[in-house]
């Protein structure tokens, strides 16, 4: 099965830590994914610890929020990864991952990269459509979390 990977960045005037404090806490994730507005009636669950290394995540939707969930698996102070599991509208298992790194005086560049594997049709039509409308999700996503940490 063809590996893929997307990343986006963005720059944010703020402590790597404050960035962090965000991105390791699912409960808050509601305030800047992009995806949380896509369902009004998207259904939530929370277990595990309340934020870092073992906090789970599940949700399940519209079509086009579907159901899937989320575990984190490393928190350290310049990275957070990421167990996504996709479960409609279609089984994809990939790794996100967020990386903080210290830019200018008091900025964090702040790079999302989503990888894994996809069939042979997914990954034809992940070139052609996926990717360009991942890319735009983690770049609308980055933006909202860009001005709730800087907020």
């Amino acid at each position: 099965m063809p590996a893929f990977s997307q990343s986006r960045d963005i720059f944010v005037l703020a402590p790597a830590a404050d960035v962090h404090a965000i991105i390791d806490d699912f409960h808050r994730w509601t305030e800047w994914s992009p995806w949380e507005d896509v369902d009004p009636d998207l259904q939530r669950s929370y277990t595990g610890p309340e934020r870092g290394v073992g906090a789970h995540y599940a949700w399940e939707g519209n079509k086009r929020a579907g159901k899937g969930s989320m575990q984190i698996t490393a928190s350290e102070p310049d990275r957070i990864e990421i167990d996504l599991h996709f479960l409609a509208p279609f089984e994809a298992r990939n790794v996100t991952v967020f990386t903080l790194a210290p830019s200018g005086v008091k900025g964090t560049r702040v790079t999302w990269t989503m990888s894994g594997h996809r069939n042979v049709v997914l990954s034809v039509l992940g070139k052609l459509f996926f990717d360009k409308a991942i890319a735009k999700d983690f770049d609308r996503g980055l933006a909202r979390l860009k001005a709730i940490v800087e907020a």
